[in-house]
Order: C-alpha cells, then sequence, then structure tokens
C-alpha cells in the first residue's frame, strides 16, 4: 500500500486536527454512558493494561522525525502505539459493559485513527527514504513476531518526552470513575 490512501487528504487532513478533541468526546461519552460490573472491569484489565504497555515500550522508542524507529516493538508492528490505543479501546468496551461505547470506540479508530496513520506514514516516507523498505518487511497493525528491529534501546527521557505517562494518568482516572460507577 505504498503510495496509496483509504481516506481522501482533505478528510485525512481535517481529522487529524480533530483527533485529540474526539478522542476526549468519546472518553467522555464512553464513561458516562458506561454500565461496568466489577466482573467487567476484571476482563477488560488485561487488554488495557497490554494496550498501555505497549503504548509505553513504542513512547520509549520513539524519537519524532529524527530517526526512524525500528527496534522494540517496531520491529513487529510499524504503528504500535496505534494497536496499543486499539487494545486499550477494546479492554475499555468490555469495562464498560455496554454494546454502543464499543461502537462508538470502534468508529473512532475507523474514522480517525486510520486516516491518521496514513497521513503520518506519507510524512514518513517524506522524512525518511528508508520508510518504504521498512514498510514492505512490517506490517501496519497487526504484528508478525519473531523479527529482530534496529539497535535503538528504550529510552526514559523519550517515554517522557513523547508524554506518554499521560495515557497512564488519563486511564487511571477513568478507571478510578469506573470502579466507583460499578460499586454504586
Amino acid at each position: 500500500m505504498s503510495g496509496s490512501s483509504w481516506f481522501p487528504k482533505p478528510y485525512a487532513d481535517r481529522v487529524a486536527r480533530l483527533r485529540v478533541p474526539a478522542t476526549l468526546l468519546t472518553a467522555v461519552a464512553s464513561l458516562w454512558l458506561a454500565e461496568p460490573s466489577w466482573r467487567s472491569l476484571a476482563a477488560g484489565l488485561p487488554w488495557m493494561v497490554a494496550g498501555l504497555a505497549l503504548r509505553a515500550w513504542a513512547a520509549g522508542h520513539l524519537a519524532k522525525n529524527e530517526r526512524l524507529a525500528t527496534g522494540g516493538p517496531y520491529a513487529w508492528v510499524r504503528n504500535p502505539l496505534y494497536l496499543g490505543s486499539a487494545l486499550l479501546a477494546a479492554g475499555a468496551a468490555v469495562a464498560c459493559r455496554r454494546a454502543v461505547v464499543a461502537l462508538l470506540l470502534a468508529a473512532l479508530f475507523l474514522l480517525v485513527y486510520l486516516p491518521v496513520i496514513e497521513l503520518e506514514e506519507q510524512h514518513l516516507r517524506k522524512l525518511f527514504p528508508e520508510y518504504e523498505g521498512y514498510a514492505r518487511r512490517t506490517p501496519r497493525l497487526l504484528p508478525r513476531p519473531g523479527r529482530v528491529g534496529g539497535g535503538e534501546r528504550f529510552s526514559w527521557k523519550l517515554f517522557w518526552l513523547n508524554r506518554e505517562h499521560r495515557a497512564l494518568l488519563g486511564w487511571l482516572a477513568a478507571m478510578v470513575l469506573l470502579a466507583w460507577k460499578a460499586g454504586g
């Protein structure tokens, strides 16, 4: 899929600007609509923790616009941050225990995140000539475990620079609210 696009560029550009507000609005709506139980929280927890862990691992390898990340989770999948977000959303949908929440989160991923992924990949193709070969060897979203990537190591400095701790704090706040709703 090297230069092709599933979404018209004007749509993808507009969506990219709205990604953060759309995500926050979807999160607030999901929490408001949620009808969690302790059982649903326990069932969604492993998915959410896996998503957070993958996002943290990826953030610690990502030096945005400086070098192409090919180590760590980037050896298995080109977009581990978005895969982590998808795992987090899947776990949240289970925890919220409402089909409408699952539909909202799926719509957010399909209508917002997939176009943003395409835009980011187009940007990386322009920025890094070696991206094309990397894209041919590495799947976009479904990991191919067992591959070994570049030599970069996880960096806490990159983790903090990429502000990934905010995802953890947001998740903790959401879990407190869901636990409160489950207990009430």
